[in-house]
């Protein structure tokens, strides 16, 4: 490794929800553990796959629902940082922790080391209203959207519609208290959205927004990091081959595949709205009329950030630790061909994606090397407890997802 991280300063890994299966805190810690890093994680209980990484130091098992009050977040967070005795890097791995952090800055800033960013932009990001009205706002092409309030403004959206269209949840932090739809969600009809729409409330928290054929669409992906003036200092771009659920869900299967064009288009946005930190997208390139339109903008550490590294070896989460502790972050091009899988989701999305004849444009013939979000022959307990605890949630989210297109199809 061409760079030496700061050892004396660990790193924290914070997510809420209960959600123990998160290959990306496991990526996160064995990344900055094999940098010699001091990693702690907080954890669901003492058995998930985070806490049986050989890289953490110590796992604070502390159930959360990421429903809780803020101030409660804030004192176990802070609880967390006395036992840990000196300053940590954070590492939010979901919209819950990241916007918490930044809402809380001045309460968390003597023991935590983060990017400082506007207390209000990591929500506005995270939500999928006040993304759509940031990206009119600064030109940057987004699928259409209607964000109805009532059941009414629903019935007069099926009229005009054209349909198919896709429902999602408005905001990040409704989809644990009470989600309108299961994740994103194709819906076929005017009658399957009045269906479904009957069990959204008086108040229905959705956001119905165009839906861009498969057929005529590509799937991006931009990781990158950016300093206190909202300057990239390591930028990753990356075509997504398969997705659970099908075309719409978390990544399965990605390569990186350089594109100049949507990096620049990523770095302009950040610029301009003033972010900091951490920073992964998710991007959809009609090429009905050749725009990449943005989908998702997470303002934390994706999952599969593991896929990006450059040659110098920094990925996202070494870029934030080397910046926050006052070292330079190399240089380097990207990794290309380099191809990301993840193991517990890949099967049942390669057997989908083979059943509609889908095919991704882009993909290198044979990848350069190959990352596992499970796996790794340094840090192999992470793996099997993996495999112990897949069967039953992933039974009950197949029957979730079929539920959900069986009525959504009508």
């Amino acid at each position: 490794m061409p760079f030496a991280a700061d050892r004396d300063v660990p790193g924290l890994i914070v997510k809420f929800g209960d959600y123990p299966l998160h290959h990306g805190g496991v990526g996160a810690i064995r990344s900055l553990g094999r940098l010699g890093v001091p990693m702690y994680a907080i954890t669901e209980d003492s058995r998930t796959p985070a806490a049986s990484s050989r890289f953490l130091e110590r796992a604070f098992v502390w159930p959360t629902r990421g429903t809780e009050e803020a101030d409660r977040l804030v004192e176990g967070l802070l609880r967390i940082g006395r036992r840990i005795g000196r300053p940590a890097v954070l590492v939010p791995t979901d919209e819950e922790a990241a916007v918490l952090i930044a809402e809380h800055q001045d309460e968390l800033a003597g023991p935590f080391l983060f990017p400082r960013v506007a207390p209000g932009l990591p929500r506005r990001l995270a939500s999928k209203q006040g993304l759509h009205e940031l990206c009119v706002e600064h030109g940057i092409a987004t699928p259409e959207a209607a964000f109805p309030r009532t059941y009414d403004e629903i019935v007069a959206f099926a009229d005009r519609a054209r349909f198919p269209v896709v429902a999602k949840n408005r905001e990040a932090f409704v989809r644990r208290s009470r989600p309108a739809v299961n994740g994103t969600t194709r819906i076929n009809t005017r009658e399957g959205l009045l269906a479904l729409a009957r069990d959204w409330g008086e108040r229905p928290g959705v956001i119905l927004q165009e839906y861009l054929p498969r057929e005529d669409a590509e799937d991006w992906i931009v990781h990158a990091y950016f300093d206190r003036d909202a300057t990239p200092l390591a930028v990753f771009t990356g075509v997504k081959v398969r997705s659970w659920p099908p075309h719409a869900g978390m990544t399965a299967n990605a390569y990186v595949v350089d594109n100049p064009e949507l990096a620049d288009l990523a770095a302009r946005f950040v610029k301009q709205i003033g972010f900091s930190g951490i920073i992964d997208l998710d991007l959809r390139f009609d090429r009905r009329d050749g725009h990449y339109k943005l989908l998702d903008f997470n303002p934390r550490a994706g999952a599969q950030f593991r896929l990006f590294e450059n040659e110098s070896g920094v990925d996202v989460v070494r870029a934030m630790h080397l910046d926050l502790t006052g070292r330079p972050v190399p240089e380097g091009e990207q990794r290309s061909g380099r191809r990301f899988v993840v193991e517990n989701i890949d099967l049942p999305a390669l057997l989908a994606y083979r059943r509609s004849g889908y095919t991704t444009p882009h993909v290198p013939a044979r990848p350069s090397g190959t990352e596992l979000a499970w796996f790794a022959g340094d840090d192999p307990l992470p793996f099997l407890t993996m495999l112990a605890r897949s069967v039953r949630p992933g039974a009950k989210h197949l029957y979730q997802l079929w539920r959900t297109n069986r009525r959504g199809a009508v």
